[in-house]
This record gives structure tokens, C-alpha cells and sequence, in this order.
């Protein structure tokens, strides 16, 4: 059994990355879902697909991203662990490399990268930093 869900999908995202993979798989959820759609839409993953197996049983295949032969994804690290749960308000939600990379957020209305929850000026859980 896995204690952080999360925090396994984003380790397995970096070795994979690391090894220079092309996909990567790692076992499906609905927050998983989530900010996997967010790292899409951002542009720092190609696309990702779900596989069902039966009996609720889901994973997840994400096509990773590389420019010329690097990684896009520089560094990515999970911020609230199940220990220590990290919340920010609009104001004084994290920046990183100073507006260069996103701040994956859980709100009330969803989950979201730090600019648009600025935009919508809610705060939330903080879920990772990508850069």
C-alpha cells in the first residue's frame, strides 16, 4: 500500500525522466487525473491515457516531454506530504523561479495551477511545485 499516492506518481515522473523514458505508468486516481490534466495543459507533460482493468482497478499512462533531449520537467516536488499538510492564501501563495513555474494547488473548486487561482482568488492545499 502506498502512503502517498501523489508523492509516488511525481517519484516515478522524475526516474522515469532521469532514464530518459518515453512513458511512464503509475496506478490511477482521481487526484492523479487531476493534476495530470493540469501538467497538460501547462505543457509539461505530452498527454496521458487511462487504462481500466476491471473491478475499479485504473492506471494511468503519461507521455512525457523532452526539448532538445532534455527534460521539460527541470524539477518537480511534492509540498504537503500526509504528515504535513502545506496551505496558502491568495496572498501568500508561493512563486516559483519567480513566476517561471507553477504551483499545483487543491482548492474548493478544484485543482489548479497557482495563476488561476489567483485569478479566482481562492487558496488551497499546495500540492507540488513544477519548474
Amino acid at each position: 500500500m502506498i502512503n502517498d499516492p501523489l508523492g509516488d506518481m511525481l517519484t516515478r515522473i522524475r526516474n522515469a525522466q532521469m532514464r530518459r523514458r518515453g512513458t511512464v505508468m503509475t496506478p490511477g486516481s482521481k487526484l492523479r487525473a487531476r493534476v495530470l490534466e493540469v501538467l497538460k495543459t501547462e505543457g509539461y507533460i505530452r498527454d496521458y491515457s487511462q487504462t481500466e482493468f476491471g473491478n475499479g482497478r485504473t492506471e494511468f499512462s503519461i507521455e512525457l516531454k523532452y526539448y532538445d533531449g532534455q527534460p521539460v520537467i527541470r524539477s518537480i516536488e511534492r509540498v504537503s506530504k500526509p504528515g504535513r499538510r502545506v496551505y496558502a492564501s491568495v496572498d501568500t501563495m508561493p512563486r516559483v523561479a519567480d513566476g517561471l513555474g507553477i504551483t499545483i494547488l487543491s482548492t474548493p473548486q478544484g485543482v489548479m495551477a497557482d495563476h488561476e487561482a489567483r485569478e479566482k482568488n481562492v487558496g488551497g492545499e499546495v500540492l507540488c511545485k513544477v519548474f
